[in-house]
């Protein structure tokens, strides 16, 4: 087994375990909650297959799933932004493309690109997240206090979990 398979099954185990037993009780003023276990899926290498990518994005939904209770929400806003990361990398790409075996993150990066980057995916898996758990667009304006405020609070937390954990190595 390979350095960066036992890294990376660590840090599927270690972000779940987070999710499940530190961040689930971290809500902010009822609106802003942090899912800090979309940054194991936004921190995958970028030359991962499509396929690993819906595979981790749908283990780890139904991990955090099963922790939260829910019937799949969270598993399919996972799938949903593993299935627009790949596109959204494309769109990204460095000038000189991406070097091999990079993950994306603020110390290889830069921290214009990694939010240009995370911003967004973090913003998708959240309105795929709770307008399926509000079953439709009945209560949109409360509903989008709550995508624009867990957001923004698991962008944050995500920044010191960046600088701790990911340093410029590859690995």
């Amino acid at each position: 087994m390979s350095g960066r398979l036992v890294v990376q099954i660590f840090s599927f185990f270690a972000y779940l375990l987070a999710q499940a037993l530190l961040f689930k009780n971290f809500v902010l003023f009822d609106n802003a909650f942090c899912l800090v276990y979309v940054g194991f899926l936004l921190m995958l290498p970028v030359e991962t297959s499509v396929l690993a990518l819906l595979v981790l994005g749908f283990v780890m939904g139904v991990g955090v799933d099963v922790f939260y209770d829910s019937l799949g929400i969270h598993a399919a806003s996972c799938v949903f932004i593993m299935f627009v990361r790949n596109y959204w990398l494309g769109l990204l790409t460095p000038q000189g493309g991406y070097d091999s075996g990079a993950i994306p993150s603020i110390a290889l990066d830069g921290w214009q690109w990694f939010s240009s980057y995370a911003l967004p995916l973090v913003f998708l898996h959240h309105v795929a997240l709770f307008y399926t758990e509000a079953a439709g667009f009945g209560l949109f304006t409360f509903t989008l206090v709550k995508v624009l405020a867990s957001t923004l609070f698991t962008f944050i937390v995500l920044l010191p979990v960046q600088y701790f954990f990911y340093n410029k190595r590859r690995i």
